[in-house]
């Protein structure tokens, strides 16, 4: 009795397997790909509408207005301060190289942001010491801030001042126009 109901279990495991084999091949995935013959020797035949010419042509007119190259740098100077434009358009770093400093020069480099025509507000200073460093460069992006009140692309827009605390060296001055780095668009997406 034990052994035919043994029987019994073995054969329907058996069954039972024999029949989840046949109904899981047809699901299971294939490499191979399928190909309709009657449509492969066919060549594709390019249809162009007005319509999809127009799209091509704005899209290609907006590529050409968007086409940014940046400035040949100039490299202005004032004593061993230089920058390397000036002028910049918004997301463009302004890169400060400083050489040569002697030993008793000290003092900070401030950038000067225009707050209207007459008056500048202080965004951003380098110190400098000659008895520590010689030569250096730096690089500055100037970018929103909301903690700084620094809030849209208009705080950035103008002529700067590059004022060399410390040392009787005179100012630098570059502008910040109102176009923007393509690609940067939503950096300078108001803040506040």
């Amino acid at each position: 009795m034990k052994m035919s109901l043994i029987g019994i279990i073995a054969g329907g495991i058996g069954i039972l397997t024999i029949i989840s084999v046949l109904i899981l091949v047809p699901y299971e995935k294939s490499d191979v790909v399928e190909i309709d013959l009657f449509t492969s020797d066919k060549e594709i035949q390019q249809i162009e509408t007005s319509e999809i010419q127009e799209k091509l042509n704005e899209i290609e007119k907006k590529n050409l207005e968007n086409e940014y190259s940046p400035k040949v740098r100039e490299w202005i100077t004032s004593g061993p301060f230089q920058i390397d434009r000036s002028e910049y358009v918004l997301g463009e770093k302004i890169f400060v190289r400083i050489g040569e400093l002697s030993v008793d020069e000290k003092g900070q480099i401030a950038f000067l942001r225009p707050l209207n025509s007459t008056h500048y507000s202080v965004y951003f200073t380098i110190p400098f010491d000659g008895t520590d460093k010689g030569t250096f460069n730096y690089y500055l992006q100037p970018s929103l801030s909301r903690n700084q009140g620094l809030c849209t692309a208009d705080d950035f827009i103008g002529d700067w001042r590059v004022v060399f605390r410390g040392t009787n060296y005179p100012n630098l001055e570059f502008k910040i126009t109102e176009d923007i780095l393509p690609g940067d668009e939503d950096d300078y997406e108001p803040v506040c």
